[in-house]
């Protein structure tokens, strides 16, 4: 099968350094060209990443020496995954969709767009409906799809096996945010060291309205939001990598604990779908009475599936949990690649 060419925007930054090494000898796709800030621009990727080389230990031999352009659209490839920050991707992304691109986004600035999709294939595949909506709409030839927040990825994957299942009325959500979903250098070690920071801009917002929008239905061309509480507190804490969500729930209808294992143990919406990238079991249920923890579960399914343990009831709501998932693989370019898989299946890209 001939491969299909993409490209990374924002290629020196922690999610785009994380993309390189995610496509390396990726069956459907090859990662031809490499664009970055001005700074970076004209450089071999070895040159561009002097001193931020922090995903890995060693580059990936293969992209060492490609040259790193400038984030505009004249690139040789057919898709782009996008790593900026969100205030470059607002503009950035649409140019390139104007120019036929399509763009797989792990920035926020088009999320909330009532005519882009926000995806997780295990969740909302018929939401990729709103492409042809987003084409006629702008007039573009490529389009722009978007990925959720690293912690609503987890989140929301720990929920949609109870979601289809009993239905969720209300959700109590507070996080611990590994010092990696800031960015690289994106906290200071005088602040987060022996501290946690009690608030990550935007964060609480994207919580509480992302999953009501990935939650609800494609009507026509527009997403009919769910009909769900939620309610986030998110904190940032001095871990390297992985995001750690407690939550407390209200069901729609009555489960027993075994009904709710069952249920995560269960889920795997893609397994006969064939991507590469998709996870054998995208929620993972650890009975111990101590887990999951970031030090200790992070990589299961590649770092691709959602962790959950310490299932029990709440005198509250119904039932608490804690959610564990690595916010670069799954919550960030591994979510934006298993995406174009997703697409190419689908006919959006390769055709």
């Amino acid at each position: 099968m001939e491969k299909i060419s993409v490209g990374v925007l924002g290629a020196t930054g922690v999610v785009g350094q994380m993309f390189v090494k995610l496509l390396e000898n990726h069956p459907w796709f090859e990662l031809t060209e490499l664009a970055a800030s001005e700074r970076s621009s004209g450089k071999d990727y070895e040159e561009a990443l002097e001193g931020r080389g922090i995903v890995s230990d060693q580059i990936p031999e293969y992209a060492r020496n490609l040259k790193v352009k400038s984030c505009e659209p004249n690139l040789d490839c057919e898709l782009v995954f996008s790593a900026l920050d969100s205030n470059i991707a607002l503009k950035t992304e649409e140019e390139f969709a104007k120019a036929g691109y399509a763009v797989s986004s792990k920035a926020s600035s088009h999320r909330m767009d009532k005519d882009v999709p926000l995806i997780i294939p295990e969740v909302n595949p018929e939401h990729l409906g709103l492409i042809d909506v987003q084409r006629r709409k702008r007039g573009w030839k490529g389009f722009i799809v978007t990925d959720p927040n690293c912690s609503t990825i987890h989140m929301v994957l720990a929920l949609k096996p109870l979601y289809d299942s009993f239905g969720i009325d209300k959700v109590m959500v507070t996080t611990m945010q590994s010092v990696s979903g800031a960015g690289y250098a994106g906290v200071s070690s005088l602040e987060i060291i022996d501290n946690v920071i009690p608030y990550i801009k935007n964060e609480e917002d994207k919580l509480e309205n992302e999953p009501l929008k990935i939650f609800g239905t494609l009507s026509d061309s527009e997403i009919n939001h769910a009909k769900m509480d939620i309610s986030a507190q998110c904190n940032r804490v001095g871990v390297k990598y992985g995001h750690t969500e407690s939550l407390s729930i209200k069901l729609s209808e009555r489960a027993e604990e075994k009904d709710i294992i069952d249920s995560f143990n269960k889920f795997n919406p893609l397994k006969d779908l064939g991507l590469p990238s998709a996870p054998k079991r995208p929620v993972i249920y650890d009975r111990r009475e101590d887990r999951p923890q970031p030090r200790l579960d992070l990589s299961p399914e590649n770092g691709m599936a959602s962790v959950v343990g310490r299932l029990r009831k709440c005198n509250i709501l119904d039932y608490k949990f804690v959610v564990l998932g690595h916010n670069i693989i799954r919550g960030a370019a591994g979510a934006a690649i298993l995406d174009a898989e997703l697409l190419k299946i689908k006919g959006y890209v390769g055709q």
